[in-house]
């Protein structure tokens, strides 16, 4: 006689059939992909591209998106955004560039940093005590830092010279670009901070799920507060480089940074809904642009059809995301 055996576990048997999803395979592989591709590509498309000089020239140019986009990035796997670093790097360059001729290099810095961080406060109170969406704050706080940019200059570029030109200018072992060095060094503090810290578990978490998170007791604002910070700080940081890097300081400068700092992120896999994605992502999402403005510059294309390609890249992006 055959004697079924009873148990206690239950298998759950699902029939419906798996779907293809864009968004799964771009999460594994798809921006290292994009990236190798674009790579081989531009290569063929300008012999000039793979000269060590262009590499290290692409690395320089791509370094303020890629520290914007690094504070970004905590911002949107929180769950919100940030549209005022544009306006951050504007305020910070004119004070920084005022500051240098009456202070020096080291308390110029300190104030632009300053700048930043304040900003970014500015930004975390209101989205969380003022209960103000993300959208909304940081677009009023763009407006604020960039009149107090054009009120602190009178809307006068002030012109930098000296010693300080060398942060943005100057090469380790007279060959790596500085910028490019403080973006690693931020890349891989930051890689850290988000996959090895309490913190970084906890900004994973209140972009998946906010109220689940509070619910675990999570300070929810206080983490939200640091997030914005951070980005306030990154973008200040770029401001600064920004100022070196052009020996000028000017109500106009970071105009369009924002939206290059949002597309490199969604483009290297962060979801814009927060809760997932990777600091390395915003790497490869910036070094995207970057290759993809050299090129343009190389072949002589007009460059403003990369602001087009820009709004181009985001909407695809964010298409394919959709999909998960």
């Amino acid at each position: 006689m055959l004697k079924l055996k009873e148990t206690n576990k239950i298998k759950v048997i699902d029939d419906e059939p798996k779907r293809f999803k864009l968004g799964e395979l771009y999460d594994k592989y798809g921006i290292l992909a994009v990236f190798l591709v674009m790579f081989i590509v531009f290569s063929f498309i300008s012999p000039v591209f793979l000269r060590p000089t262009n590499l290290l020239n692409i690395l320089r140019q791509s370094s303020m998106l890629g520290i914007l986009a690094i504070g970004q990035t905590f911002v949107i796997i929180s769950g919100g955004i940030d549209l005022s670093v544009g306006a951050i790097i504007a305020i910070t360059t004119v004070v920084v560039a005022d500051s240098v001729s009456k202070f020096g290099i080291m308390p110029a810095i300190l104030i632009g940093l300053f700048f930043g961080v304040v900003l970014g406060l500015i930004n975390g109170l209101g989205i969380t005590f003022g209960k103000l969406p993300p959208f909304i704050m940081t677009l009023g706080t763009t407006s604020m830092a960039s009149g107090l940019a054009f009120i602190y200059s009178k809307g006068t570029p002030i012109m930098i010279n000296g010693p300080f030109l060398n942060i943005g200018n100057g090469y380790l072992l007279k060959v790596i670009p500085l910028p490019a060095v403080y973006f690693i060094v931020l890349l891989v503090i930051s890689y850290f901070i988000m996959g090895f810290t309490t913190f970084g578990r906890y900004v994973y978490s209140i972009g998946s799920n906010s109220e689940a998170t509070r619910l675990s007791g999570v300070n929810i604002r206080l983490n939200i507060i640091k997030v914005y910070i951070i980005s306030g700080l990154f973008a200040s940081i770029t401001g600064i480089i920004f100022a070196s890097q052009l020996a000028i300081g000017t109500a106009i400068g970071g105009q369009g940074y924002e939206l290059k700092a949002i597309t490199a992120v969604i483009l290297g896999g962060v979801t814009l809904g927060g809760g997932s994605g990777t600091i390395w992502g915003a790497f490869f999402g910036t070094a995207i642009i970057g290759m993809l403005a050299n090129i343009m510059n190389l072949t002589g294309v007009n460059p403003f059809i990369q602001t087009f390609l820009t709004g181009v890249i985001l909407i695809v992006a964010v298409l394919v995301r959709r999909e998960r």
